[in-house]
């Protein structure tokens, strides 16, 4: 039954991800894509993963123990601070933070969660900024 649950709330989700991908305003001057597409596009992949799950539905689940519950929640959280301090702090900190503590929760030594944390911000804040142009937050340090 918990199968069936979570695909109809995902396919409910991936409903209404795409209607409101389509409210999308577009100006007259954009690729031939559009801004539309690749959020339809997760929506439709949500919507098929959903269609699956319901109805080809697992006949024994097995959930995590309780522990691991709290891992899942803790990395919600972190996930969820993320969003938050990103326009505070800028995408360099910010990631770097979000992608130490999560390496530390995957089994990494503190150093080496730090060490993960620090070159994952800095790979991708080279990659998107400086190769493909596009804009990050860049926060009060200018970084």
């Amino acid at each position: 039954m918990s199968d069936r649950v979570l695909g109809g709330t995902c396919l409910l989700l991936s409903l209404l991800y795409i209607y409101f991908s389509t409210q999308i305003r577009v100006g007259f001057i954009s690729d031939p894509m559009g801004p539309k597409a690749f959020p339809i596009a997760i929506g439709v992949v949500l919507g098929l993963g959903a269609l699956y799950t319901l109805v080809r539905p697992d006949p024994e689940p097995v959930w995590p123990r309780l522990g691991r519950m709290g891992e899942i929640v803790f990395a919600v959280l972190v996930m969820v601070a993320y969003t938050y301090a990103l326009p505070e702090f800028g995408f360099t900190l910010s990631t770097a933070v979000a992608a130490g503590l999560l390496s530390w929760r995957l089994g990494a030594g503190p150093i080496a969660a730090t060490i993960a944390g620090v070159s994952i911000a800095v790979g991708i804040f080279v990659i998107f900024r400086q190769v493909l142009g596009l804009s990050l937050a860049l926060g009060p340090w200018g970084f």
